[in-house]
């Protein structure tokens, strides 16, 4: 095979793999078997092996002598300082929607929000499994950031707010939201607070609501990783 194709065919694996990893689909402090992956797509052991580098140099995944590969927990100070960042970025995007949201844009954002607390709500009550997929998705696609992010038009904010997400899993979120009523509720009302200033066109209180409000979330999602260190540890 060339050369050339060998690099796109890595290149595709590690695409996939992290795909995998930061959906949530594959979870943090799983080992990732050489032969299983293999069999997933179709290849050979050798160019899972070098996409599994590429993974390792981008801080993704470690690989041990005699263990081989496992999904990163990303440490507490990384979440911490990666929502920092988001926090500033997600604050200027809403300071940037507050004057080009319309009114069907602010209204659909408060169905959302108001969907996503109930169905969070009747699955931790309820244990639906079931329902689980589609509370992620809603937490994931539809809750009002990528609405306000939308409004700001401005590509460069999307392309460098996108990098620091691809950093860490996306399904952490909403894995809190079922699994922790006081976040669940305060999430519910901290984006009702957010919209309510988007509504009025206030830009300052949008981006200062925006700011706190990420800053919290990521404080939630490092104790989120704290704890799941601290289980595997005891295994």
């Amino acid at each position: 095979m060339p050369t050339t194709d060998t690099s796109a065919l890595v290149d595709d694996l590690a695409r996939n793999i992290r795909d995998l990893i930061v959906s949530g689909e594959i979870a943090a402090g799983t080992p990732l078997r050489q032969a299983d992956l293999a069999e997933r797509f179709g290849t050979s052991r050798t160019p899972v092996r070098e996409a599994l580098r590429q993974l390792q140099a981008g801080g993704l995944i470690e690989i041990y002598p005699h263990r081989g590969a496992v999904v990163r927990i990303p440490t507490p100070w990384e979440v911490r300082e990666a929502y920092e960042v988001r926090a500033e970025l997600e604050a200027l995007a809403a300071r940037r929607a507050a004057t080009r949201l319309s009114s069907d844009d602010i209204d659909r954002m408060r169905e959302h929000n108001d969907k996503l607390f109930e169905l969070t709500r009747a699955a931790a009550r309820d244990g639906a499994e079931p329902s689980r997929s589609q509370i992620l998705d809603e937490a994931n696609e539809h809750a009002l950031h990528p609405t306000i992010l939308a409004a700001a038009d401005n590509a460069r904010l999307q392309s460098v707010l996108d990098g620091v997400q691809a950093s860490l899993p996306k399904n952490v979120p909403g894995l809190l939201l079922l699994e922790n009523a006081s976040h669940r509720e305060e999430n519910h009302r901290e984006h009702t607070r957010i919209i309510d200033a988007l509504a009025t066109h206030d830009a300052d209180e949008a981006g200062r609501l925006m700011r706190d409000h990420v800053i919290a979330a990521g404080e939630q999602v490092a104790r989120w990783y704290e704890r799941r260190s601290s289980s595997l540890m005891t295994r």
